[in-house]
Formats: C-alpha cells, sequence, structure tokens
C-alpha cells in the first residue's frame, strides 16, 4: 500500500469553469532567465503550466563536433553561467576519463591541480547557492537578503578575478589540470573570506529563513516527494530536499573528494515550522545547509596546505582513443552530466550533455496544478534553474 502523501496547499478545481491562458515571460523577472510559462488559469487557480524553452539555444552540442577539446572548454562556461567553474569541470572529468582508457597518453591529474579543482569548486558553489537565496528572498518581496548575498557573492568574484582575470565566464578548468596557479596572498584572502561568511550564513536563516511570511509563502507548496523526484530524474539540491541523502561528491567520489569529511544536507519534515520535505522552503533550506558545508570542505583543504608541484598534466594535445564515456559530477544545481564519443581525433563526433536544470523544470508542470499563480513564482524560485543550461 502506498504511503500517505504530504498534506500540500493544493486547491480543487471546479469541474466546469472559465478559461484563461496568461504568458508569463520571456522577460518576467521572476522565471530567472528568457523562459515563457503558458498558465490556463482558473480565475487565480492554476490548472495547468506549461513550459517553453529554447529563447536562449545557442547550439552548444553542434558546435563541439566542429572543434577541438580544449576550445569547447569556454562554451561550458555559457551553460550555467552562475557555476561556470563547475560546469567546465564537468566537461573535463569527462575527456579525462575518455583519456585515461590510454594511459600512455594521460596519466592523471596532478595533486596540486585537483586541489585548486576542488577549492574553486566549492567557491563557485557557495557562490551559486547565494545568488539563488538572494534572487529568490526577492521574488517573494524581501529585498534587503538581494543585497546581502550580493555582496558577499562580490568578495568571490574578485577571488576569481585574481586567479583567473573572469567575474562570470572563467575557462579556468582545463583538462588536465588548471590553467594558472594562485597569485601571491590568494589562500590567505581565502581562508579570511570563509573566517567572515561562516557566520552571515546563521545571519541569512535569522533574516529569511525563519522568517514567518517567507514561511507562509513556502511551506507545503508544491511538494516533490522521492519517488517524484527519482520519476522526472531531479537530482542535486531539489532531490535532497524531498529527502533522499544522495550526492556524487560522497557516494560515487570523483577528483579527491573521497579524502574531505562533510554532510548531505536533506529535507525534512519540521512540525514545528509546518514545512514538509519535498516542499519549497526545504529545497531552499537546502541550498543555505550546503553553503556551511562547502565551507568545511575548504577549511580541510586549508588546514592540509596545498601541495607543491604542476598544476597540469604534461600532453602533447588532447586528442582521446577511439570510444564513448558518460561521466558524472556534482554540480550546485545537480548531477551534470557530458556523454562524448570520440574517433581518435582532436574534435568529438558527437558531445551531449545533461542538463539538472532541465529535469527540474520538467517537474514544474505537476508541481504548479491546483496551485495559485503567485505559488509559481515560489516553485519556480524553490527549484533554482538557469536557462543557459536548460537550453545550451
Amino acid at each position: 500500500m502506498a504511503a500517505p502523501q504530504p498534506e500540500s496547499k493544493f486547491i480543487e478545481l471546479k469541474p466546469f469553469s472559465d478559461e484563461m491562458i496568461v504568458s508569463m515571460g520571456p522577460q518576467h523577472p521572476s522565471t530567472h532567465g528568457v523562459l515563457r510559462l503558458e498558465l490556463k488559469l482558473d480565475g487565480e487557480i492554476v490548472r495547468d503550466a506549461i513550459p517553453h524553452i529554447g529563447y536562449l539555444h545557442r547550439c552548444f552540442e553542434k558546435h563541439s563536433e566542429n572543434l577541438n577539446y580544449q576550445q569547447i572548454i569556454p562554451f561550458t562556461d555559457r551553460m550555467d553561467y552562475i557555476a561556470a567553474m563547475n560546469m567546465n569541470w564537468g566537461f573535463c572529468l569527462a575527456v579525462e576519463e575518455l583519456l585515461a582508457t590510454d594511459e600512455k597518453k594521460f596519466s592523471g591529474v596532478p595533486e596540486r591541480g585537483e586541489y585548486l579543482r576542488v577549492l574553486i569548486g566549492e567557491l563557485n558553489r557557495i557562490g551559486s547557492h547565494l545568488l539563488s537565496f538572494g534572487t529568490y528572498g526577492m521574488d517573494l518581496g524581501a529585498f534587503t537578503p538581494f543585497l546581502y548575498a550580493f555582496r558577499d557573492r562580490e568578495k568571490i568574484l574578485l577571488l576569481f578575478e585574481k586567479i583567473c582575470g573572469a567575474r562570470l565566464t572563467y575557462n579556468y578548468i582545463r583538462v588536465g589540470g588548471v590553467s594558472r596557479d594562485t597569485p601571491p596572498g590568494f589562500i590567505d584572502e581565502v581562508k579570511e573570506f570563509i573566517d567572515y561568511f561562516e557566520p552571515q550564513i546563521d545571519k541569512y536563516n535569522a533574516l529569511l529563513t525563519a522568517n514567518r511570511i517567507f514561511i507562509e509563502r513556502t511551506a507545503k507548496v508544491a511538494v516533490m516527494d522521492t519517488e517524484m523526484a527519482i520519476n522526472y530524474g531531479v537530482t542535486g539540491p531539489n532531490l535532497r530536499g524531498a529527502g533522499l541523502q544522495w550526492d556524487l561528491r560522497r557516494d560515487e567520489p570523483y577528483s579527491i573528494y573521497d579524502r574531505f569529511d562533510f554532510d548531505v544536507p536533506v529535507g525534512k519534515d519540521i512540525p514545528e515550522l509546518g514545512v514538509v520535505a519535498g516542499d519549497c522552503w526545504n529545497r531552499y533550506k537546502v541550498r543555505m545547509d550546503e553553503m556551511k558545508q562547502s565551507i568545511q570542505i575548504i577549511r580541510q583543504i586549508l588546514e592540509s596546505g596545498l601541495p607543491n608541484g604542476p598544476i597540469q598534466a604534461e600532453m602533447k594535445a588532447v586528442r582521446p582513443p577511439k570510444g564513448e564515456i558518460f561521466s558524472r559530477s556534482e554540480a550546485p544545481r545537480g548531477e551534470l552530466g557530458f556523454y562524448i564519443v570520440s574517433d581518435g581525433t582532436p574534435k568529438p563526433v558527437r558531445l551531449k550533455a545533461k542538463s539538472p536544470c532541465f529535469t527540474a523544470l520538467s517537474a514544474l508542470q505537476e508541481l504548479s496544478r491546483g496551485l495559485m499563480v503567485a505559488d509559481i513564482i515560489a516553485i519556480i524560485g524553490s527549484i533554482d534553474i538557469v536557462m543557459g543550461e536548460v537550453d545550451r
């Protein structure tokens, strides 16, 4: 017998009613990009919400068939441009797995390069979740969190600017390692940032997470249980917000993540707040908790010290052997996958990206039926999509 579903703010639809179709977007500020939703409304009640995507399509996968592997990396920056370091990393992992099938061509990423990847990747995860926190608060009427979030995200962008010269699209992680070593004083500045930022998270939780109005807008809204999340292929914070403790960094570790201790936050029922696992509030809260875990990983790197040595593997050219590979990594918005087919030349025959934002958006239609128009804003912000990754 199926387990009873948690209580949700669901409004029964009248069998006979007038229906109005409204386009929300693609210029609507709360759609987090050029997304258009075709809303079928019965008054304020949403009978259906059909996403229309493709406004940001850049033909990334077809372009990649005409570029060599290192030239593709800047194109990955434009997928999830809020977490471009993680996009670079996910693609490079796939190419390196393909290269590793021939040990004569590739012996692995140097130790220092791996530590720099984890350090930068976790900083980018914090920056991504900060943007999600700030914009979500503003979507629901709280402007102050937006200012604080962007103030602290700016500190991360300044660190990125020092290490690679860019603030948004980095092209920093390369096949075989990273493009540049740390400039003088960089590690001290990272330590200074995390010492400053860790207590800020508690302030943000007091400001927004525990705010009664915010809880009313997000508690028991658009409940996605684990079965629904798995059926839609939802991953990352949206899956963990549903209560399933699954994180590739811990459960199928890549790079050097198996060397670090960290927890995997999950959504849960909190009766005193009126929230249930899988609702908008829990999807948001998982991201807030993940920032603390990223700080814990960064602290372990700083305490152990970056090993000396090269930052890039010695390779004459990136020319993987014939074969195919599918590689996954844990990006801030979920599992990012790359499928590559190689014919032994410097260019891939086929490249396919699996977007965690695309799978999260696919659940929107089912999540929104029977809710109010205002709840659509709460849902979109809680699943935290970036349209550059959805459309590619």
